[in-house]
């Protein structure tokens, strides 16, 4: 299955992809691509055979470089009639994605692009990525990428790219805690394969409802989030997956998970 336009959709094996295609264009982010990804999303998750998801930009210079400025006159032009903007939605709806979900980072990753990394779970890096929030420089600030930011850098960093829209390299992402791995562009594909590998050989329930866990206490207080995984503990114990873990550690073999 593959989408030929602004998103390529791909199906290989355990993983989906989901690619940009606009290299000419450094991948910017249009009204396609953001249907697009959110397309690759929803056809992921209805999809029980798909354990993760991995979002990419097609080529080698850009993973996503932002808003399309130059070809898009509507960039920042908005229905003030509705109360929700569609890359706002594009953020929420991966939220609350309950399959785990891996950024590959091939190249410049700017400002919108920024919040397509934060959207994701893991992400891998070339380590010749630039990162960066440029907004500052066009008159704008990346307000929606700081929904998701600030839960992932430090504040100060935040802060000074933020405020003065200078890029940054890869290991300064990494060490901020954006990416979690960092390597040499001709071993970007054999590090994402690694890592789609350490997830898919996982149990896919105990996943699935661990994300829904995890999203579902990250508000609460400690007292609160106690009190309900306490409870989902019990429950994720109940599932067949479980079950086979627990006999397939007994009986020393490999578990055959059903993802139920």
């Amino acid at each position: 299955m593959t989408d030929t336009t602004s998103v390529n959709l791909e199906k290989r094996g355990d993983a989906f992809w989901i690619t940009i295609n606009r290299p000419e264009k450094r991948n910017a982010i249009n009204g396609d691509v953001v249907a697009g990804i959110a397309k690759g999303y929803r056809t992921a998750h209805d999809d029980a055979e798909v354990r993760v998801i991995v979002l990419t930009g097609a080529g080698d210079k850009a993973f996503c470089a932002g808003a399309d400025l130059v070809n898009t006159g509507a960039a920042f032009a908005f229905d003030f009639a509705k109360p929700n903007v569609d890359y706002a939605d594009l953020l929420r709806l991966a939220q609350n994605a309950t399959k785990p979900s891996i950024a590959r980072v091939n190249g410049v990753c700017m400002a919108g692009g920024m919040g397509l990394l934060c959207m994701t779970d893991m992400a891998v890096a070339a380590e010749n990525a630039i990162f960066g929030l440029p907004e500052v420089k066009v008159g704008v600030f990346p307000m929606q990428v700081m929904s998701l930011l600030q839960d992932i850098a430090p504040r100060r960093l935040i802060n000074e790219w933020a405020f003065t829209g200078e890029p940054f390299d890869a290991r300064t992402a990494q060490a901020a805690g954006l990416v979690n791995h960092v390597v040499p562009a001709a071993e970007l594909d054999a590090k994402v394969d690694w890592l789609i590998g350490r997830l898919t050989d996982k149990s896919p329930t105990a996943i699935r409802r661990g994300k829904y866990a995890m999203r579902a206490i990250a508000a609460m207080s400690f007292d609160q989030a106690i009190a309900y995984t306490e409870s989902q503990i019990a429950l994720t114990a109940m599932t067949e997956d479980a079950r086979e873990g627990l006999a397939a550690f007994a009986e020393k073999r490999k578990p055959a998970w059903k993802g139920k």
